[in-house]
């Protein structure tokens, strides 16, 4: 089930884009920031690093939803969960604006290895690799959590960033329907490959959001299917 804002509460409003928090958010904060298992010595550096990865994946759905409205689309609501983000985005009906409005979200990611970059380096400058140190740990951890999403939503998997973009780009030669139904077909092989990682590395939360894609690109094939049938239904 995609997430919505049902179970979620207001945060706030900016630019016209309505952020939404689900209440589950703070289940998942509450467990990772009382780790026991934490390489940082007080809980104020967990709940930092959580913070951050919090504004990372913000900053990355208001790529998308600006990219929408760059092009002349909609986008009015972001909904924020224990495992990521939706911006609910409706961009013009044409394979660019759709490719751009993908594309914006992980240009977000790549965009912000510069500050993170620039950051560790400064901090290397003032000895913080000399010792332990937790501004170095997690400047570290925000680096590395940047790539990891980034890496994660280019998989060719749909719904994900990169299996959108494969979807955006076969449009320009198959249509709509048919690249939508490409794109799902390659995402169910795809995802397969996440549940033998999620069972391999016995990752809870993997299981749990690649059972999530599983159903989205499930939902995905049967769109293509019923938008496949409606082209080929003669005009009235």
């Amino acid at each position: 089930m995609m997430p919505t804002s049902k179970g979620s509460f207001r945060l706030f409003r900016i630019a016209g884009i309505t952020v939404y928090l689900h209440w589950l958010w703070f289940v998942v904060a509450l467990f990772i920031i009382r780790d026991p298992t934490s390489r940082y010595p007080s809980t104020i550096w967990n709940a930092a690093e959580y913070f951050g990865l919090f504004g990372i994946v913000l900053l990355h759905e208001f790529g998308h939803a600006l990219a929408c409205r760059s092009v002349g689309g909609q986008a009015e609501q972001i909904v924020l969960w224990p495992l990521g983000g939706v911006a609910y985005v409706n961009p013009p009906q044409r394979p660019g604006a759709t490719l751009w409005s993908i594309a914006a979200g992980p240009l977000v990611n790549v965009a912000l290895m510069a500050p993170l970059t620039l950051a560790i380096l400064w901090g290397m400058t003032q000895g913080w690799w000399i010792k332990d140190n937790e501004v170095r740990t997690l400047l570290l951890s925000l680096w590395v959590i940047n790539v990891v999403l980034l890496v994660f939503n280019l998989l060719p998997i749909y719904p994900l960033d990169g299996g959108k973009i494969i979807w955006s780009l076969l449009w320009f030669v198959l249509g709509p329907a048919k690249s939508l139904l490409v794109a799902a077909i390659i995402g169910m092989i795809g995802v397969v490959g996440v549940m033998l990682v999620a069972v391999w590395t016995r990752s809870i939360w993997l299981g749990i959001l690649s059972a999530f894609i599983l159903t989205s690109c499930w939902r995905g094939l049967q769109t293509a299917r019923m938008m496949i049938k409606l082209e080929k239904m003669p005009p009235a």
